[in-house]
């Protein structure tokens, strides 16, 4: 097969979104797992956001002068999230895959970026392998976790919505957790009026852009990470990224009827601190 890369482009989103669906639902199904997207509309609309945005790098494979797959990267200033990738299930095993992985690798050493990240369904050992033989490292086992709201509040860890005036120490406090920030995304979740901080002894020990599936959260300790889940009115998406290996947190979820919907991976190449706080990752790293 003759596999041509090339830059996304607004016009792709229809044809990205609908491979995009098609290729998360096979897979999922093969494995008896739910989708990520609920529909083709829901994956359009993904696509129609990504590659409107100037600062996600997109490539598209084609086959024929038809597209069959798309990647992204997610970048920032020192370290990139990749996806969603996906591939047309009727072209699948012909490399194109790994092809669109090479491009966005290769585009994080033209940025200089030091490192770059994703989180791979656990059940996909196609895809697992592919990544691992790209170089990636598996640093964290991730449940996702859904249901209704909480609704429980910590009268010594106070929720309210996230403004711009926090920016710095929400920041500072990424920093101090995992040794970069993510004021991008923070900020865009500051002007999109879902962001969110938690204050303990008048200062903010933690902070989410959403708990959902493309928001991630910060916390100095579980206590206000358990704060800002039970504060949150929905959890977006499929659910929240919630690292499997904080059993307090997992158990807590559990206890107050939450469900784990699926196992996930987080993987990274390139820099990687180990975490000193609590955290959820978003889908992208």
């Amino acid at each position: 097969m003759n596999i041509i890369l090339r830059p996304g482009r607004a016009a792709d989103a229809l044809a990205c979104g609908s491979i995009c669906y098609q290729a998360f639902k096979v897979i999922a199904g093969q494995h008896n797992f739910p989708p990520d997207f609920p529909d083709p509309e829901s994956a359009v609309g993904l696509m129609q956001y990504i590659l409107s945005d100037s600062s996600i790098y997109s490539v598209v494979a084609e086959a024929d002068g038809k597209i069959v797959g798309s990647n992204f990267l997610w970048e920032s200033s020192f370290i990139a999230g990749v996806g969603p990738i996906t591939v047309d299930p009727k072209v699948q095993n012909a490399s194109v895959g790994r092809k669109l992985m090479e491009q966005v690798l290769q585009r994080v050493e033209e940025r200089g970026l030091a490192g770059v990240r994703l989180v791979q369904a656990t059940y996909h050992n196609r895809s697992f392998s592919l990544y691992t033989k790209l170089g990636f490292n598996v640093q964290e086992p991730l449940s996702v976790m859904q249901g209704s709201a909480i609704g429980i509040s910590f009268p010594a860890y106070q929720v309210r919505l996230a403004k711009q005036e926090d920016l710095d120490s929400c920041n500072q406090l990424c920093l101090k957790v995992h040794g970069h920030d993510r004021g991008h995304e923070l900020l865009n979740a500051i002007k999109a009026g879902t962001a969110s901080v938690v204050e303990h002894n008048a200062k903010i020990t933690g902070y989410t852009t959403q708990v959902g599936f493309f928001g991630h959260t910060v916390a100095e300790t579980n206590h206000e990470l358990k704060a800002l889940i039970g504060a949150s009115a929905h959890f977006s998406g499929p659910g929240f990224l919630l690292p499997s290996r904080n059993t307090e947190v997992l158990r807590w979820c559990l206890s107050n009827g939450l469900r784990l919907i699926q196992p996930l991976t987080l993987m990274s190449k390139g820099l990687y601190n180990e975490p000193t706080g609590a955290f959820l990752p978003s889908i992208l790293y």
